[in-house]
This record gives C-alpha cells, structure tokens and sequence, in this order.
C-alpha cells in the first residue's frame, strides 16, 4: 500500500482564504511544487457545495473570513464526510485558535505568515496520511464485497450439497458442537418410522431401543474424537423383530477460524426389514 510522489502530487486540493494575496501564493507554491490539481475559492459559503461535487483530498481553510468562518466550514462538512475524516489544514496567524481548530476536527495547521518550507511539508505529510486512509477505506470496503461474495458462494454450495445429498441417501443431518441435532431431513424418517439422532446421539429416557449398543459406542466414540467416518454399518431390532441395517458417513465441521463446530453426514438404509431368525438377518 505504499505511495508515490505521482500519487500526491496528483491529489486534489482546494484552497479557501478571503484575502487574494494568499491564495495566489499558495496556488504558486503548490503549482511550483507539482501539485496538478489545485482549485481555489474566496467564498467560504460555496465550500460545503464544492466538496460535494469534487471530494477534495485537502482543503487549505482559512480561520478568520467574514460571513462564515473556518470553523462554521468545518462544521458543515462533518455532514459531507461520512467517515468522519476531516482532510482540513488549517490557515491562521491566531495561536489560540490552534487547539480549538484541532479540537473542532482539522488535522493540521500552518501559521501565518507563511514559512514556505514548512507549508509544502505539512501538505505533503497530510496528503500521505489521507491517500493511504482513502486506500485502507477502499481495500476494506473490497475485502468485505468479497467476503460477502464467498459466504454466499459458500451457502449456495452448501445448499447443492444439501439437496445432492438428500437425493442421493435416505437422509441428511447436521450437529452442533454440543452433540445436539440441528437438522435431521430425508424421506427415511418417515418411510420406516425412526429417528436416526437415537441412534447418532444419546438415549433419552431410555427410549432409544433396539440399536445395537457396540455398535452405538464406536460411532459415538469417533465423533467424540472428531474424526469422519464412511459407510458405518450399524443395525437395529423392531419391536415386531424385524431387523434393520443402515449405512452413515459423516464429517467434522469447522469455522474460518479452525473451531469445530459439528458434524454434518449422510446415511442409507441398506437392506429392507427381515425378521430375526430368518435367511439373511444377521
């Protein structure tokens, strides 16, 4: 993010005094030092409507002009600058009113009568630290449209995810980092009339029945380890005996920050019920 001497030197700059005498001194010495871009007006009144239209990179504002005075300018152009910035050296023989001026928003100030060498320092530091401010703003307001544009690529493939998924197995879940299910879908839960999270979680009130336990404690033991898993058997015995097999795959999630947050997976139902006992149970 650096600057060159280009770069300043083809900033913006408007000069506001009363008196004609500074401010053709001052357009002759930004001109002399190869400034491209320098307007001038001696109508403080006109300098809220002139920056409007033009978004000076500096404005040289004198503190003492009839009618309106360098701090009613300033004033008014707090409601111009939207960030709150206020790119305004100001122009003063009156050392009292340094600190107001800062305090009122300006950044700088060049004491009258001019010292030629510290004028042309003092636009140059200030002009340095506004260009980069501007190119901070304009690269942050870049990084959040692309992060804007990555979450959203993101959610849209995870919602093809999702519907691959669901198309393509009986049923899709997701966990959250405390074990808790924040979605279970798919046409196998009301097709064969279970709930999987009995299965891939914990028994409440001894309600889950019929899993096999080992089987159970080895999956639960993989996602307590965070670890993925594909195409986990497991079974469970109905209450009329029959029996059921299923398949599950599963994987840890995380954040941009490396944090687990849970576990999203899939499962299938691989054979149809059979009654225990019966050729092909197991």
């Amino acid at each position: 993010m650096m600057l060159g001497a280009p770069d300043i030197l083809d900033a913006s700059i408007l000069i506001v005094d009363d008196q004609d005498a500074n401010v053709k001194l001052l357009e002759r010495l930004l001109s002399e030092a190869g400034y491209t871009h320098v307007s001038s007006t001696m109508q403080p009144q006109d300098v809220c409507a002139l920056h409007r239209a033009n978004r000076y990179d500096l404005i040289l504002l004198d503190l003492q002009m009839p009618g309106m005075d360098g701090f009613e300018v300033m004033e008014g152009l707090k409601g111009d600058f939207a960030d709150g910035y206020l790119p305004v050296i100001v122009l003063t023989a009156q050392p009292g009113h340094k600190l107001r001026a800062l305090q009122s928003g300006a950044k700088d100030f060049i004491s009258k009568p001019f010292d030629l060498i510290e004028v042309k320092t003092r636009i140059h530091n200030m002009l340095e630290v506004r260009l980069l401010y501007k190119r901070l703003e304009s690269y942050n307001e870049m990084l959040e449209r692309t992060v804007l544009e990555r979450t959203a690529e993101l959610r849209e493939s995870e919602l093809r995810f999702r519907r691959l998924t669901e198309l393509a197995s009986d049923w899709y879940w997701e966990q959250n980092e405390t074990g808790d299910f924040t979605q279970v879908s798919g046409p196998a839960l009301e097709m064969v009339g279970i709930g999987m999270p009995a299965f891939l979680g914990h028994a409440e009130g001894g309600g889950a029945t019929g899993w096999n336990e080992t089987e159970r404690a080895l999956l639960q033991a993989q996602i307590a380890a965070r670890q993925p898993f594909l195409d986990f058997a497991f079974s469970r015995v109905n209450a009329d005996g029959s029996r059921q097999q299923f398949r599950v795959s599963g994987e840890p999630m995380f954040n941009e920050s490396c944090r687990f947050t849970g576990y999203r997976g899939i499962g299938v139902e691989v054979t149809a019920r059979t009654r225990a006992g019966e050729p092909g149970a197991l």
